[in-house]
This record gives C-alpha cells, sequence and structure tokens, in this order.
C-alpha cells in the first residue's frame, strides 16, 4: 500500500481504523459495552490481522447513538433494535422521497 493510499482512507468514514480499546475511550464508554453491541449485531468490527475488533467512524457513530439510549435507561437489546427501526425509517423516507420527485417529473408538461 502507498502513502497516497493510506491517505485517501483518512476520509474513509467505513474504514476500520480504531481499536476497541481506542473507540470505547472516545466513547467514553466500556469494551464489553462494544462487545454487548456487537453481539446484539448492531455492528459488526472488522478485525485485524491478529484477530483484535476494528471500528470504522460511522460504528462508532451508531455505538454512540446506542450509549445515549442506554443512558437513559434502555436495555442495550432495546436499545439496538431502536437504532435498527430508525435505520429503516430514515430509507424508507429517503425511497419514500425519490418516487415522489420520480411522479412529479414524469407528470410534468413536456414543453
Amino acid at each position: 500500500m502507498t502513502a497516497v493510499d493510506s491517505f485517501g482512507r483518512l476520509d474513509d468514514d467505513d474504514y476500520p481504523a480504531y481499536t476497541m480499546g481506542r473507540a470505547a475511550e472516545m466513547l467514553g464508554t466500556t469494551q464489553s459495552f462494544l462487545r454487548a453491541i456487537g453481539e446484539a449485531r448492531l455492528i459488526t468490527p472488522l478485525r485485524s490481522a491478529g484477530g483484535h475488533r476494528r471500528y470504522s467512524r460511522c460504528q462508532l457513530r451508531i455505538a454512540a447513538r446506542a450509549r445515549e439510549l442506554v443512558d437513559h435507561g434502555i436495555p442495550i437489546e432495546a436499545a439496538c433494535r431502536i437504532i435498527a427501526l430508525e435505520d429503516q425509517l430514515e430509507e424508507a423516507q429517503r425511497v419514500n422521497a425519490e418516487h415522489r420527485r420520480a411522479g412529479q417529473a414524469s407528470e410534468a408538461p413536456a414543453a
């Protein structure tokens, strides 16, 4: 891998750049919390060649949302389900907006 390739990954939200310890530190949580949301299949960290968990910035944002819900007294499993449903709702809203735009474009009178 070249330096240019490595530099390009700095902006990649999906690049697994953070170790479990660093991720837990950044989130102000424990490594066991990260393992628990992994076991609940909210996030699936990639593994290094040595088998260590690695997290991306995108995964850290999801974990931070789970931490926020848990801090409000919601059990981990329920927090993971809420986040999954929020994601599904966001995707459905995006698809509906696309369909509306496509429908409006097809109804527009030809000039």
